[in-house]
């Protein structure tokens, strides 16, 4: 039977890519994206499937509860993907008010509208309770910080959010568990480690390495380096997200992760390693990009640059996809290596896309 989704954030990196990926495995299906396109949605991101019939755009705040609530009723929705978030730590740090009320307040109203017009309607109306799922996109951040040694996070691991931004996620997590233990809303809750790949707003770590070399700025490296993220290829992650919904138990939460754990300087010199290649195999792209002087010269790596560490800087993150690999299938189809190489190319042939972001 073919689903009525509401995909908020769906102009964003991780929701649009999944947009993508939805309408292509499921044609019959009707997908309708909610963005309120600040600086990091991008209408350009949804081009490719505009013209889809079966694709609908709202631009609008998930904030505004009467304009959910009205969304969902002429769209017939039944399944919720919730992606819309503040989720650029550093952002989080300097202005903590917009995560709050996006992430904590932004959920809170998606939740209330989906109890009223899934539960209480038909309730109240004498009629069964409508099938639904209310699936909800959290981040491996709320779990904290990890050693060198330690194992990595499991779904059982006690949150313990170190930033504004974590802190705000971790909030949402916890509202989307209670409408579920408490008014029996049929919630699912993924919690992803770092996704990279197209359609990435450029402050990003690897979408900014790859433009800043095209520009020969600086690539700022906070304090030593060392930092420890898992990397996860995001038609990857929308592959997890798609078991989830379709495979996972109600009320369970599940870990997407890349099994790619990387320091953020190995990143950061295996890209750079990646454009000198590849300007090398292509002499169109010293055309192309006339301000790349030190990729042009093989010499990326010298625009390396230490700065300070940002505050409470979180050391490793690591997920283990134990539960979700073993109940649902799970696996992730792109290696590190791989994925990099794909998303390298997506850049270099996407100028249009990213250049009136910088």
């Amino acid at each position: 039977m073919s689903k009525k989704l509401l995909v908020t954030g769906g102009a964003g990196f991780i929701g649009a890519n999944f947009v993508h990926y939805w309408l292509g495995k499921y044609p019959d299906d009707e997908v309708t994206v909610l963005d309120a396109l600040t600086y990091a949605g991008n209408i350009e991101s949804l081009s490719v499937v505009n013209d889809n019939p079966h694709f609908y755009f709202k631009q609008g705040d998930i904030c505004d509860t009467d304009l959910v609530e009205a969304l969902m009723v002429e769209r017939s929705i039944d399944t919720i993907v919730h992606f819309a978030a503040e989720s650029h730590v550093d952002r989080s740090i300097t202005g903590p008010d917009a995560f709050i009320e996006t992430n904590i307040l932004g959920t809170y109203s998606l939740l209330k509208a989906a109890k009223k017009l899934w539960i209480d309607t038909p309730k109240e109306q004498g009629l069964p309770e409508t099938k639904h799922r209310f699936h909800h996109v959290s981040t491996d951040e709320v779990y904290g910080t990890l050693s060198p040694t330690d194992p990595a996070f499991t779904e059982d691991t006690q949150y313990a959010p170190n930033s504004p931004y974590s802190a705000s996620k971790a909030a949402s997590d916890h509202l989307v568990r209670a409408y579920h233990h408490t008014y029996g809303l049929q919630v699912s809750t993924s919690n992803c480690s770092n996704n990279y790949g197209p359609y990435h707003f450029p402050e990003k770590l690897i979408p900014l390495v790859i433009t800043n070399i095209l520009h020969d700025k600086p690539l700022p490296i906070y304090g030593d380096g060392q930092q420890i993220r898992d990397w996860l290829y995001v038609e990857d992650h929308a592959v997890g997200i798609d078991l989830v919904i379709n495979k996972g138990i109600v009320g369970e939460n599940y870990n997407i992760g890349g099994h790619n754990e990387w320091a953020n300087i190995d990143i950061v010199k295996l890209i750079c390693e990646l454009m000198d290649k590849a300007f090398a195999a292509d002499p169109s792209l010293i055309h192309r990009f006339p301000q790349a002087k030190q990729v042009s010269q093989n010499n990326s790596k010298s625009l390396i640059t230490y700065v300070t560490d940002r505050l409470g800087h979180d050391r490793r993150y690591a997920i283990d996809a134990s539960k979700t690999t073993n109940e649902l299938g799970y696996k992730p189809f792109e290696s590190f290596e791989s994925g990099i190489q794909k998303t390298l190319k997506w850049y270099l042939d996407n100028e249009k896309w990213w250049r009136p972001l910088l």
